[in-house]
């Protein structure tokens, strides 16, 4: 009897390891509505540059450095001005729901000019704005740009794109950006990628934790209701607890290539039915040859060119292979691939060949 609880107890163990394996934090899955980013921009000036910002036919970077200069009473000829260490740039930011008044926000900028480099540069201060076109701080610091472009004598070497780069801590916020999240005394959980599954598998999570509260509205959203009395302190406080409680997943069976880097990636839950697959490639080589032909001997006419050409045609003969999965682990799907011994490319080919005579069990998406 000892024996037999002791293994039930390990069995409930493994399956309790199993499903933490596969679950995932409602906060790691979805979202509160209302709880978003607000995203900013901003236009301004980098200065600092060695002689690698905007030209003189930028005339948009001359106009605002010319407008900066008057801000001090001073006045630049209108007439060619030489300005090639500045640079105009388009400054942006994801501003966190919450941040508070005196917030610091890594801000980046982007040339839109002829500038070739941003590199060594000092952002000037750049007011940056919301979509409606309030204005909710000033961005201003040294440029990080993660690259180099040193050219000399015809010759150049580069890293990465130097006409980018980022202001650590740049931007610093005037105003408190709010969020409105409880309409109502409820929330709303929005799933990350809608699920009729996990929505339910989050219906019943929180209703354990605060009974009768949570309904599915769809696949992608979920409504908990709080008691009419509870105060907001309260309500953020049941929010936390919610966001912690561990949600098994159910995600689709899906099979992603991209045709243009060869790139395939499998799903853990695809599932391939038993297949025969026989695959050849045919290759074929034309090469061209031009002989040239003396003329007879004792005579004045020219040598005469003649091109001819070489086909060569190879396809290789490979035997039909068995696919079988052994498992439904993803290492058991790998091995089974593993035994046709193909390149990516012809993978590509066999999966959709595979979606065809119905053996792929799973969404084929060809990007």
């Amino acid at each position: 009897m000892r024996k037999t609880l002791k293994i039930l107890l390990i069995l409930a163990a493994l399956s309790l390891t199993v499903q933490s394996l596969y679950s995932a934090r409602i906060k790691d899955i979805a979202t509160i509505e209302g709880v978003n980013a607000v995203q900013v921009i901003g236009y301004g000036l980098v200065s600092g540059l060695n002689n690698t910002g905007d030209n003189q036919m930028a005339s948009f970077t001359v106009q605002s450095v010319s407008n900066l200069l008057k801000r001090f009473g001073l006045t630049i000829p209108q007439s060619n001005p030489r300005i090639r260490n500045v640079a105009a740039v388009i400054v942006t930011a994801t501003v966190p729901a919450f941040t508070r008044k005196g917030g610091k926000i890594d801000v980046q900028v982007a040339s839109i000019g002829d500038a070739t480099s941003l590199q060594g540069g000092i952002l000037m201060m750049t007011p940056l704005s919301i979509s409606d076109g309030g204005i909710i701080g000033m961005a201003q610091g040294a440029l990080s740009v993660s690259g180099f472009d040193v050219s000399s004598l015809g010759s150049r070497m580069s890293k990465n794109m130097v006409t980018s780069g980022r202001v650590p801590n740049g931007l610093i916020l005037e105003k408190d950006m709010e969020a409105q999240f409880i309409k109502n005394q409820q929330i709303r959980i929005v799933l990350r990628e809608p699920d009729f599954t996990t929505a339910i598998n989050v219906v019943n999570a929180v209703n354990g934790v605060v009974p009768n509260s949570a309904t599915a509205s769809d696949a992608g959203s979920v409504l908990v209701k709080f008691p009419a009395n509870l105060k907001k302190e309260d309500i953020v406080q049941n929010i936390a607890r919610l966001e912690i409680l561990p949600i098994t997943t159910d995600p689709a069976a899906r099979v992603v290539i991209n045709e243009r880097t060869g790139t395939v990636v499998v799903g853990g839950n695809v599932q391939l039915l038993p297949a025969v697959i026989a695959q050849g490639g045919l290759e074929i080589s034309i090469q061209k040859q031009v002989i040239v032909t003396p003329p007879a001997p004792f005579t004045v006419n020219p040598p005469k060119a003649v091109e001819t050409s070489v086909i060569k045609t190879e396809e290789p003969i490979n035997p039909a292979t068995a696919l079988q999965v052994a498992g439904p682990t993803v290492q058991d799907m790998a091995a089974a691939l593993n035994l046709l011994k193909v390149s990516p490319r012809d993978l590509i080919s066999i999966f959709q060949a595979l979606k065809e005579v119905g053996s792929l069990q799973g969404e084929l998406i060809i990007q």
